[in-house]
């Protein structure tokens, strides 16, 4: 930990859940698009402090398998802003990799936001996303490091642009989501996702349709006025439809993880579906179970545990939404 009279820069940013693409075809020409949500229990942290030549350090052993990423990151800020002062740069926390949280474009956007910060540079989101090569497909991660929440995003413009934020509602307090994770399992990324995604036979366009009027007639106002039933509802089927499309990539499943997919076919089982949405996020291998209350969520996972359903190797929490995005400390000598 650096001294109380040194300089640091430390940014927090949370994980997302995505909950699905509206449109991965592009009918309309302009292709993905995706909703998703912000939420607590997983972040990842990281500062930047003066150093005689520049460091990328990591204070935990999952951080080490993202310095070379995250030193990939500080050479493509260097060239985006010509700024070539020597830093330290110290991976405090990370996300899951490869796991549904958005875990690579959250590093980047916490390094690109700590770097601007130190130098005192001003630089939008969606700009430091452009300057990482961030957002290619999703705008979720993008809007949910600026201001958490339930986001929607139109997908990104054919020049690369970082998909616009079309809509965002706060998550109702009481709501909680049920995260399960196979730590021993990763999603599809970088190559072999783009593979995956040119494998599939394109969405129908009736198919987009629907997606995109559950989350307007469904999703958003079920979050906007509180209205769990109706937003679960949307949820539910917006990941029916995804998960049969993308199952040819998983296996021929809608799940990723066999484990998960138990897990998750265990709690749908002790609720009825107008009263949980359940889904994997993007690749998974993690599946979310979003549920009315923290007592709704206490009670699922203690009758899913009591069936069997939950395998103990399974990383199981319950958390709440997010409706605050990264947090920016610049602590200075004397401050």
């Amino acid at each position: 930990m650096p001294s109380a009279d040194t300089r640091a820069v430390v940014v927090r940013a949370p994980a997302r859940l995505h909950l699905g693409f509206l449109d991965p075809a592009g009918t309309l020409g302009r292709r993905f698009g995706s909703v998703g949500l912000v939420i607590d229990g997983f972040e990842c942290a990281v500062e930047v402090t003066a150093s005689a030549v520049d460091q990328v350090v990591a204070a935990t052993a999952d951080a080490h398998e993202e310095v070379g990423r995250a030193a990939a990151c500080l050479e493509r800020l260097r060239a985006s802003t010509g700024l070539r002062e020597p830093l330290r740069l110290t991976l405090r926390q990370v996300l899951p990799a490869h796991a549904g949280f958005g875990s690579g474009t959250q590093l980047a956007l916490a390094i690109g936001r700590a770097f601007v910060g130190w130098h005192g540079v001003e630089a939008s989101t969606p700009t430091l996303a452009h300057w990482l090569g961030r957002g290619l497909r999703s705008g979720i991660g993008i809007g949910g490091f600026d201001q958490g929440g339930l986001l929607v995003d139109g997908g990104p413009a054919v020049d690369g642009a970082p998909a616009p934020v079309l809509a965002r509602a706060a998550i109702p307090s009481a709501w909680r989501i049920v995260v399960v994770q196979d730590p021993h399992q990763r999603g599809l990324s970088g190559d072999a996702e783009r593979r995956a995604i040119a494998a599939l036979e394109p969405l129908a366009r009736a198919q987009a349709a629907d997606l995109c009027h559950q989350v307007l007639m469904r999703v958003l106002p079920g979050a906007m006025a509180g209205d769990f039933d109706a937003f679960a509802a949307g949820v539910d089927s917006i990941q029916q439809v995804l998960g049969e499309h993308f199952a040819p990539a998983q296996g021929g499943s809608p799940w990723s993880s066999a484990a998960v997919d138990r897990a998750m076919r265990g709690l749908r089982g002790r609720g009825a579906p107008a009263r949980s949405a359940i889904g994997q996020s993007s690749w998974g291998p993690t599946g979310f179970a979003i549920v009315a209350s923290e007592a709704d969520a206490q009670a699922l996972v203690a009758a899913a545990r009591a069936d069997g359903h939950l395998d103990p190797r399974l990383d199981v929490r319950i958390v709440a939404g997010r409706n605050r995005g990264a947090i920016v400390s610049d602590r200075r000598p004397g401050a």
